[in-house]
């Protein structure tokens, strides 16, 4: 099978469907949309499908265990120690690790690898340049001991476990740099050809990408943490969710992703397939830019939509399950994330709070993408609203005109959702607590909300080195805007797969790249 060249496997396994509905016993085939490419290379990589892939045909120095993800492991690092002045950490590398290619690990690939990513400076850089680098300086931050030891040093004023946690997000992923660079065009790194190509440790590596139609990984049976179960997974586009239920369905994929509640409540039931709902940290919130109207920008207001927003009815009769009722900004699973739901449903709670505050007849337009779930939750919303005597106006549209009015501060009030870029509570904290000055448009420069006291406790619990006070910490952040900010968390949602029921060892964790296939089997 491997001799065969990938259009030719692709069409060999298509035959294969049509003549027993069934797929090859080496081989995962997965039904997925895969059109959000942009890039396998991890310095640019920050879509669903090249985050899924990451976790499988690269490793980092730790990584999360995706069982109990607050847990950092060593990976392709041994050992760490951290510096006296909490500004350093040296690692020690696994000295039997070894790249797909063959070459060994060496301090040299991490410096490499990291230093790449700033200098590219393209979207998931400023994941690291957090730290204090820039394309410019960043090579002094890098430095090797010898060929099984690193430090990587910083300037900015966080604590190396917050360090950590970025180091263990996709774009840190460690590149074999002598493969790299052999194949590297001009003064690019190797950008061009890591685009679809892969240069990992891990346990697949990119036998070929089709652009809008496949992605297909073979076997990497050196990789430091074993052979993987299956010799091949094949990533098949399949845009339409309906259809990829169909393949799922007759046999002819063994895993179907981003199904939608319709697809999941088809599939209950149905002999050989096992939908699977799984806990993700992707929130589902409104938010209010507060300098639109007087009622807007009101606290008695902020509060009042807290009781307008019928949660268990979304999250339970509308969408069918497909999302739970989470109403920090802390996705459950987190460090330091807050369960409980303070706010139930209560139109006339919401109109006594409104008549105490002199707000009568208030009336706002909702923003929203033009697709479900968004536009669907925000229908729901317009009339559960409507009972607590608030009229709604809809503006949808594209998600990308959207995005542009809120970033101008060009609307009322907006409804979307915010799903994590790195494995840390400071990723949503920098987003729903964090307003600076210097023009960083995070949510809450978005909302049009002064908050000089969150922005100190945001910062200052970045650079806590106690666990337990940097959990005090975010709840409290936590608790301020849940009580009193422009913004209703409302829901955090699930991923709705489907996989056969022959398929043993499949493994996913809470966020978007916590996706590992290499315990597969069938």
């Amino acid at each position: 099978m491997k001799a065969l060249l990938p259009s030719v496997l692709f069409t060999a396994i298509a035959a294969t469907f049509a003549v027993q509905a069934a797929t090859p016993p080496d081989t995962l085939v997965i039904a997925q949309s895969i059109d959000d490419t942009s890039s396998f290379d991890p310095a640019q990589g920050f879509e669903l499908t090249t985050v899924q892939a990451f976790n499988n045909i690269y490793q980092r120095l730790v990584q999360s265990d995706p069982n109990n993800p607050i847990d950092l492991k060593p990976t392709l690092a041994a050992s760490w120690e951290t510096g006296k002045d909490n500004r350093s950490l040296t690692f020690t590398l696994s000295p039997k690790a070894t790249f797909a290619s063959g070459n060994p690990l060496t301090a040299d690939d991490v410096i490499f690898s990291l230093s790449r990513v700033v200098k590219l400076n393209l979207e998931p850089s400023f994941i690291l340049t957090q730290l204090g680098w820039t394309d410019k300086n960043v090579d002094t931050f890098l430095t090797k001991i010898d060929d099984q030891h690193v430090k990587i040093s910083w300037t900015a004023d966080v604590s190396p476990s917050f360090v950590l946690s970025l180091l263990s997000a996709p774009v840190s992923s460690i590149v074999d740099s002598k493969l790299v660079k052999a194949n590297a065009t001009a003064d690019d790194l190797g950008h061009q050809w890591l685009s679809n190509h892969s240069a990992g440790s891990g346990p697949y590596q990119i036998r070929n990408y089709i652009p809008h139609e496949v992605v297909i990984l073979s076997a990497n049976p050196t990789s430091p943490e074993g052979a993987p179960k299956l010799k091949t997974i094949l990533i098949k586009n399949v845009p339409d969710p309906a259809a990829r239920r169909l393949l799922i369905e007759q046999g002819d994929a063994d895993m179907a992703r981003n199904l939608g509640s319709d697809q999941m409540a088809a599939l209950a039931g149905k002999k050989g397939v096992k939908p699977l709902a799984i806990p993700y940290a992707s929130l589902y919130f409104m938010q209010f830019n507060a300098k639109a109207s007087p009622a807007l920008g009101n606290p008695a207001f902020w509060e009042a939509a807290r009781y307008l927003f019928d949660y268990n009815h979304i999250a339970h009769d509308l969408m069918k399950d497909q999302f739970q009722v989470h109403q920090a900004f802390l996705p459950e699973g987190y460090l330091g994330a807050l369960n409980d739901t303070p706010y139930t449903y209560d139109p006339a709670k919401a109109k006594a709070i409104l008549a105490k505050a002199g707000l009568t007849n208030v009336s706002f337009t909702l923003s929203t993408a033009n697709q479900p779930p968004y536009l669907d939750i925000a229908q729901a919303l317009q009339a559960s609203f409507a009972q607590g005597g608030v009229t709604v106006k809809l503006d949808p549209g594209l998600s990308s005109q959207i995005s542009t009015k809120v970033k101008s501060h060009n609307y009322d009030a907006y409804m979307s959702s915010w799903g994590p870029d790195y494995f840390d509570p400071n990723t949503n904290a920098s987003a729903f607590a964090f307003n600076p000055e210097d023009g960083s448009k995070t949510l809450a420069w978005r909302a049009n909300w002064s908050i000089p006291a969150l922005n100190k406790l945001t910062l200052a619990a970045i650079a806590e080195p106690d666990q337990a006070k940097r959990v005090a910490d975010y709840h409290q952040l936590q608790l301020e805007v849940q009580k009193n900010s422009p913004f209703v968390i409302g829901l955090q949602a699930k991923s709705l797969i489907a996989v056969r029921d022959n398929i043993k060892g499949y493994v996913q964790g809470i966020n978007p790249d916590m996706v590992f296939y290499s315990k597969v089997t069938k």
